[in-house]
């Protein structure tokens, strides 16, 4: 039998992650944060998401032939995060083999099946209480030697029907029922209820917060749930500050350029070090997304200074990007996100939206990217009903989306149950409840900082 390992699952990786709807910025940024923290400074760090990789995104993972990270919705503790993976033995296998074990272990000897399933445990406890259990009501036993009693098989002295849990159980919905039961160790199993692990009750009691750093984002709104439970170690960001609280002090960098991937770039550079080809594709992928190929008015000269250099490493010989340029890429990406009327009107209003909270009223504003707004027209009532949806779903004040026309510069402007001061907005009213903002681009820097100052005059 393959008796597997003993060793603590490894609690000191570090997982980057965005927020909860990722655009290509939030997704270039998290792993590419995570490649230089491991290339710069040995961290074991983990590249996360917190939501759905929309249509751009899927599009430039693809071509650069990169794996989406893994999904993270919630940072409560789990019993993956304290699950030790203890040798095991055959439930036909001597006591003295368990005994091996379980002094290895400090008291624990998992009993499993050959199918992988598991049987029971001996524990030191279960161990005397057999022992004392054999010798005290038998009298044939009284002569038998420690060693002959250790030659009886485990499944005679293994503890049976203990609680098993599934390695992503959050350990807060469970642990008030396991603390008042008798049991002092529990099962981590997979969906087949093969033995992955075993949990010892004081490893619940006090779990050890999951490390998190987030990036292009620092508001609890768009952050992972239960984010106040984690070991919040990093901030890094380019937008409005609406922070998070923290149990310690923590490294917080909010700076003014267009894009997270172009604070993440600059930090590779002055490292000494080069991003892979596919790595600078997806970092420069998620800066020409944020500034519009550089045109938006959030577009620092430190974005084109830093555009420049990951083309450099690129657009090289033998890369998925080996015939593009600055332009052409841009391109590519805008297009990839630009087919409203092929995506569903829920994902839409949900694809890079954020939740804000100004004057009393929690709001959402989404911006999505098009070639042409007048291919949004017949759809604006299926786009109303979504945005309905949304603000039922989320409980909000109001909901809205921004539709930019990335040729034009242009975007159109939509809301559900707005407040009456929203009527100053200085955009022109179209007949189909929409308005048309001319020369507004920018989420951030265009329509927010007026909204904000509507909302709380």
């Amino acid at each position: 039998m393959d008796t597997g390992n003993y060793r603590r699952k490894n609690s000191d990786q570090i997982y980057v992650t965005g927020h909860i709807n990722p655009d290509t910025d939030s997704i270039a940024a998290a792993i590419g944060y995570a490649w230089l923290l491991a290339e710069r400074d040995g961290e074991p760090t983990v590249p996360s998401r917190s939501g759905a990789i929309n249509m751009q995104t899927s599009f430039v993972l693809r071509k650069l032939g990169i794996e989406p990270p893994q999904l993270m919705t919630d940072a409560s503790p789990r019993f993956e995060s304290v699950m030790r993976r203890l040798d095991v033995v055959a439930p036909d296998k001597s006591l003295n083999e368990a005994w091996t074990i379980l002094s290895r272990t400090g008291g624990i000897a998992p009993v499993v099946n050959d199918d992988g399933t598991p049987y029971g445990m001996v524990t030191g406890s279960s161990m005397f209480d057999f022992l004392r259990k054999i010798i005290g009501p038998h009298p044939k036993f009284r002569d038998m030697t420690i060693s002959e009693m250790l030659d009886i098989q485990c499944r005679e002295a293994a503890t049976r029907n203990m609680p098993k849990f599934q390695p992503q159980t959050r350990i807060k919905d469970v642990i008030n029922r396991l603390l008042r039961q008798e049991f002092n160790e529990y099962w981590v199993v997979d969906e087949n209820n093969r033995y992955l692990g075993v949990v010892r009750q004081g490893d619940i009691v006090n779990p050890p917060r999951i490390k998190v750093i987030l990036v292009d984002h620092n508001e609890p709104q768009q952050s992972i749930a239960s984010l106040e439970e984690s070991e919040l170690l990093e901030i890094l960001d380019h937008h409005r500050l609406g922070n998070q609280p923290t149990h310690n002090p923590i490294k917080f960098t909010v700076d003014i350029v267009g894009s997270t991937s172009t604070l993440v770039s600059e930090q590779i550079s002055e490292a000494g070090l080069s991003a892979p080809p596919n790595l600078a594709g997806l970092l420069l992928a998620g800066l020409l997304s944020d500034t519009l190929i550089l045109s938006s008015p959030t577009t620092t000269q430190r974005d084109r200074v830093i555009s420049e250099v990951l083309a450099r490493w690129a657009f090289v010989p033998g890369s998925p990007l080996e015939n593009e340029n600055i332009q052409s890429w841009g391109e590519e990406i805008i297009h990839a996100g630009a087919g409203l009327l092929t995506q569903d009107p829920d994902t839409i209003v949900r694809a890079d939206m954020k939740v804000y909270e100004s004057g009393g009223y929690n709001f959402s504003v989404a911006q999505v990217e098009t070639t042409d707004l007048y291919q949004i027209g017949d759809f604006i009532p299926r786009l109303s009903d979504a945005l309905k949806r949304l603000k039922k779903e989320l409980g909000l004040d109001f909901a809205g989306l921004m539709v930019t026309d990335v040729v034009e510069s242009s975007s159109r402007i939509m809301f559900v149950d707005p407040p009456p001061v929203l009527d100053e907005l200085p955009y022109e009213p179209l007949p189909d409840g929409t308005e048309l903002a001319e020369g507004v681009v920018s989420r951030k820097k265009q329509l927010l900082p007026i909204l904000l100052s509507l909302l709380e005059a």
